[in-house]
Formats: structure tokens, sequence, C-alpha cells
């Protein structure tokens, strides 16, 4: 249960200093990305936000989108099929059945984690969550390994139309607060002369989105590891998207770097790694132990 503690809001002049930075941001976005048209690029077509994120962004998402909401799914998981991971680079069957469990029934879990922040390379990116994601709702990373106590909820988007489900919504929050940590949207998607399907997360942002694709690898001992490095636009990689008033997007691949890795340790239980990146500089690793809700 989420603590009743209310989260610290910025005070005004923060909230100034995150808008004008998240501002500056998207006009570098504007004047350096790839300009496209969403229909030549859909691995980076996905929920685009507004000033703000928060938890009711699947509600309005739904809405607008013409889906359903269905919140109370206890088997709700990440991917509605493992097996569609499937193509000549990654073999499901060799993944442990606990992995493949977690991510189809994902609400039947719950998450300990601890945060462990580069000594050398902190400053900036502490500084980023602190000024735009505390103020946006989204992407707001743990600063510590004492405020990572993180809910988890899945949210399943569904078309009432065709009885299939587009996106899976997780939502994890601060124990302590409540504050959103991530509001993320998950699927799959095939990338340009690439064989099988990846994972796709999209964390909507004002006026676009931050879209991260990762290929899954097998890992020694029944393991999965889904990476976002690859060889630049068109693959794998972390891609900041912003939707001009015409519709067509500006994108930059970003030198963001992701690698989870998930596998079941020596005593059984089943334990996650999240390391993240800019260029070969490790700033930040998230550690997560995953059981099974009572």
């Amino acid at each position: 249960m989420i603590a009743k503690t209310q989260p610290v809001r910025p005070n005004a002049v923060e909230s100034g200093l995150g808008d004008a930075l998240e501002w500056a941001i998207q006009r570098w976005v504007m004047t350096t990305g790839r300009k496209i048209h969403a229909e030549d690029a859909p691995w980076l077509a996905g929920p685009v936000g507004g000033h703000r994120i928060g938890a009711g962004f699947y509600k309005e998402y739904a809405q607008e989108a013409g889906l359903e909401i269905v919140a109370d799914d206890q088997d709700a998981g990440l991917l509605s099929d493992f097996e569609a991971l499937a193509g000549d680079a990654f073999d499901p069957s060799l993944v442990r059945p606990e992995i493949h469990d977690f991510y189809e029934r994902t609400a039947l879990h719950k998450l300990e984690v601890q945060a462990e922040w580069s000594k050398v390379f902190r400053h900036p990116p502490k500084t980023l969550i602190y000024l735009v994601s505390r103020n946006i709702q989204q992407l707001n990373l743990p600063g510590s390994s004492g405020d990572a106590g993180m809910s988890s909820e899945v949210i399943r988007l569904t078309n009432p139309a065709t009885g299939t489900t587009p996106y899976a919504g997780w939502l994890r929050r601060s124990r302590s607060t409540g504050g959103v940590i991530y509001a993320g949207f998950y699927t799959t998607c095939e990338l340009p002369g690439r064989g099988g399907q990846v994972v796709k997360v999209v964390f909507p942002l004002p006026d676009g989105s931050a879209t991260v694709v990762l290929r899954p690898e097998n890992r020694q001992d029944g393991s999965l590891a889904l990476v976002s490095g690859g060889d630049g636009f068109g693959d794998a990689g972390y891609y900041r998207v912003h939707r001009g008033p015409d519709g067509t997007l500006r994108v930059k691949y970003m030198p963001v770097k992701e690698e989870i890795q998930v596998y079941v340790d020596s005593e059984g239980t089943l334990r996650t790694g999240h390391t993240l990146a800019l260029w070969k500089i490790r700033f930040l690793t998230l550690r997560y132990e995953i059981s099974r809700r009572d």
C-alpha cells in the first residue's frame, strides 16, 4: 500500500526552471532532430504527453485513442505473449520460466529496489531529474537507496472493437510519497531490416516522448537481457521524440544506453539489474528483487 505522505512538489522557482529546461530540450530536438512522418517510422509511434504526465495520463490517452482501461486484472503482464519475441537472434524457449511468468503476469509480482548512483557522474542527471522529471511527474528516478521503495501497477489498454491490447501501462510510484516514478507504455514492434520483435517502451513527455527500443538477448543460465545499444537510427536505442503541430516528428537518437538483465540467483530469487549510461559512462544502476505478491 502506498503511504499517505504527500510528494514534495517543486516550488515556483524550481517549477519555472524545470519548464525552461524542458522547453530548451524540446527546441534542441526540434532544431537538430531528424524530421520524419510517423507512418514512415512505426516503431516510434506512441502516446504524446501534455504539460504534465503523472498517473492520470493513462485515462487521458485511453479516451483520446478510443481504448478501454483494465486496471484490476491480476494476471496482466507487460507482454501478452513472451514467445512473440522469437527471432533469428533470440530464442524465448531458452529463458527460464520464472522470467516468462514475470513478463506475462507482471501484476502478480512486487518489487524491491536499490539505487546506486555513480560517484563521479551523478550530478547532471540528478539535476535534470530534480528540475524536470519531478516537475512533469515522469522518469522521476530515485535519488538514493533510501527513497527507492517502489509500488507496481499494470494497466491494460484494450481495443474494444478487436479485443487486442495495444499497450500495457506500467505505473510505478514511490512508496514513501505516492509520487510517480515511471508512467510507461509497453508493447512490441519490428525494426526495419531486422527479424523478430523487440520490446518498445514509450514514456510520454510534454509534446513528445522518450521511446526506448530494446532488443532481447539470451544470456547464460536462462537469463534475459534487454539492450538498447544499437547501430543508430532505425535500430534499438533511446529516442527523444517531439511531435510538431502538423503531426510530423522530430527525432533524436540519444547516446543514452540501457541494459536490463533479468535472472534467477543461486537462491532461486528473481532479480533484475538495470544500468543506465551516457555514451559509455554509467551513471545509475537499479537493482530489483522480484517476488510473487502474497
